[in-house]
């Protein structure tokens, strides 16, 4: 029951986020007081009927008191969530009728492959990824912006320190938007902790959705809301150097190039649509890289 919301995730995002339109599926974020969220939420409570969770159920009900939309679903047992998947879909291909956009394409998927593909196909003849400069260098952790989002934050006040440079990006979301971190880093117990607190500290601060994906994975899934759905997403990428690697068979590129160069795709593609986009390159030490990340954030959110 838990990962169902992986599942729905990826099949709300890449079904419904395209022509500047769709629907922003948040799953696993942090459970919070019901103050903490915006009023542009809709929550969906799908629960195991044959082993109901008290605890689950008190958090829905202090939502719905706050006034928030609760949907509740009741599974009658785990055998019965295939029952859910024909649901999702059916209810994922009206919503896109509704909204007037095909559910049944992903354009903007395609966009972020093709910058990949020329990006390895330029690696393996001159042996190099691009290698833009940083806008701020300290401590391990890089910071890189285009050039438009450059400008904008350092006409915003970003300087000499990491937690302006998160200040003023940061100071960007408005009520109704939302904010995703994009990791490009190893999908452990320890880094998902660290990056679930990061997006509890924004939760709590901005009060605004939050969405975590982890790359290349996401880029088949949210990646498509993200780049072809509205406007409305502050992303925050964030890469960093590989620990091991292996060369892919028959080319000169290894399996950290290739991430490397899906994570440059992904940074070119949404700077191309006008995103609000900071990427953040933890040289070394990536669990440091991380915590010093959520305490600037805590600090610029203060």
């Amino acid at each position: 029951m838990a990962d169902f919301g992986a599942w729905a995730e990826q099949l709300i995002a890449e079904s419904t986020g395209k022509r500047g339109r769709g629907l922003i599926p948040v799953d696993l974020e942090p459970l919070m007081e019901p103050a903490a969220y915006g009023a542009d939420r809709v929550f969906i409570h799908l629960r195991d009927a044959s082993a109901p969770e008290p605890g689950h159920d008190h958090v829905v009900d202090a939502l719905q008191s706050a006034g928030h939309p609760v949907v509740r679903i009741d599974v009658s047992g785990p055998a019965r969530l295939s029952q859910e998947f024909f649901r999702w879909e059916m209810a994922t291909a009206v919503a896109g009728a509704v909204i007037g956009v095909n559910p049944f394409d992903q354009p903007d998927v395609e966009a972020s492959k093709i910058a990949t593909r020329e990006l390895t196909d330029a690696y393996d003849k001159s042996g190099a990824l691009p290698a833009p400069s940083p806008v701020y260098s300290q401590d391990g952790i890089a910071l890189f912006a285009d050039e438009a989002n450059a400008r904008a934050l350092k006409e915003a006040g970003a300087g000499d320190t990491l937690e302006s440079w998160l200040r003023a990006h940061f100071d960007r979301v408005r009520a109704g938007d939302y904010v995703a971190t994009l990791a490009y880093v190893h999908r452990s117990e320890a880094y998902i902790k660290a990056l679930q607190a990061l997006r509890a500290v924004i939760l709590e601060r901005k009060h605004v959705a939050t969405c975590l994906g982890f790359g290349p994975r996401f880029l088949h899934s949210t990646g498509q809301a993200y780049k072809g759905g509205p406007n409305t997403g502050v992303f925050l990428q964030i890469t960093a150097d590989d620990g091991a690697d292996l060369q892919v068979p028959g080319r000169r590129a290894s399996f950290g190039v290739v991430k490397a160069a899906q994570a440059h795709g992904d940074f070119q593609v949404l700077a191309e649509r006008g995103r609000r986009l900071l990427r953040a390159h933890i040289a070394r030490d990536v669990a440091g890289g991380l915590a010093a990340l959520g305490e600037a954030t805590r600090r610029a959110l203060t």
